[in-house]
C-alpha cells in the first residue's frame, strides 16, 4: 500500500482528489494539510511514501515545506500538484527536493499513475516543465557537459536512473557509501545540475540511459 500525505488549501480539491485515490486498492492518503507549515509537521510525523504538495498555500508556501521536508528526511518523495509553470515555480520547486511534478489539469488518473511511478523511483514531470530544465541546460558551442563524466560516475548515474538509493548503489558496485555520495556530487556538479532528478532528467535527455 503506498501511503500519501496531500497538502493543498482548496478543501474541495482535497476531497475529490483523496476521494479518487482512496479507491484505489493500492493507495491510502494517510493525512491531509491545508498549509505548508501543516504539511511539514505531518510529513515529518506520519513519513508517507508518497507527499503531493500544492505551491500556492498560507503560513508557509509549498516550495518552502518540500525545502524543509527533504532538508531533514532526505529520502522524501515529493510531487508538486500546481497550477503554475513559470519559472520563478518551476526551478525553485525542483531546487527544493521535488521528485516529480505535475498540473492541475491532469486526470485523477494521472495522477494516480504519477504517484506510483515516484513511488517506483521514477521522475514525472509535465512535458513543459522538462522543456524548461533542458533549455536551462543546453551549453554553448556545442560541448556535451557529460563528456566529463568518468565511467564509474556514468555507471553511477544509471543506477541513479533506475531510482537506487545511495545505499543501494553502494551495495550493487560494492563501493562505500562515502564514495557514492562523492560520485553523486561530482555528477551533479559535472551536468551543472542541483538534484539527482535534473542529472537522470539530463542522462535521458541525451540517450545515455538504454
Amino acid at each position: 500500500m503506498i501511503t500519501v500525505l496531500f497538502a493543498d488549501d482548496h478543501e474541495m480539491v482535497r476531497i475529490g482528489v483523496s476521494a479518487y485515490l482512496s479507491a484505489q486498492p493500492d493507495i491510502e492518503v494517510i493525512a491531509e494539510a491545508d498549509d505548508g507549515k501543516a504539511a511539514v509537521d505531518l510529513a515529518l510525523e506520519h513519513r508517507p511514501d508518497i507527499i503531493l504538495m500544492d505551491l500556492v498555500m498560507d503560513e508557509m508556501d509549498g516550495i518552502e515545506a518540500t525545502k524543509r521536508i527533504t532538508e531533514q528526511w532526505p529520502e522524501a518523495k515529493v510531487i508538486i500538484v500546481t497550477s503554475f509553470l513559470d519559472d520563478e515555480k518551476v526551478y525553485p520547486a525542483l531546487e527544493a527536493g521535488a521528485t516529480s511534478y505535475m498540473l492541475k489539469t491532469s486526470k485523477a488518473e494521472e495522477i494516480a499513475k504519477a504517484i506510483r511511478s515516484t513511488y517506483a523511483g521514477q521522475s514525472i514531470l509535465e512535458p513543459e516543465v522538462t522543456g524548461k530544465i533542458m533549455t536551462k541546460m543546453r551549453t554553448p558551442g556545442g560541448a556535451e557537459l557529460h563528456d566529463q563524466l568518468t565511467g564509474r560516475e556514468k555507471e553511477v548515474l544509471l543506477l541513479m536512473a533506475e531510482g537506487k538509493t545511495n545505499q543501494e548503489i553502494s551495495d550493487q558496485l560494492f563501493i562505500a557509501l562515502k564514495t557514492v555520495k562523492v560520485h553523486v556530487s561530482n555528477i551533479l556538479g559535472k551536468l551543472q545540475v542541483s538534484d539527482r532528478t535534473q542529472a537522470v532528467i539530463y542522462a535521458f535527455k541525451h540517450d545515455l540511459i538504454k
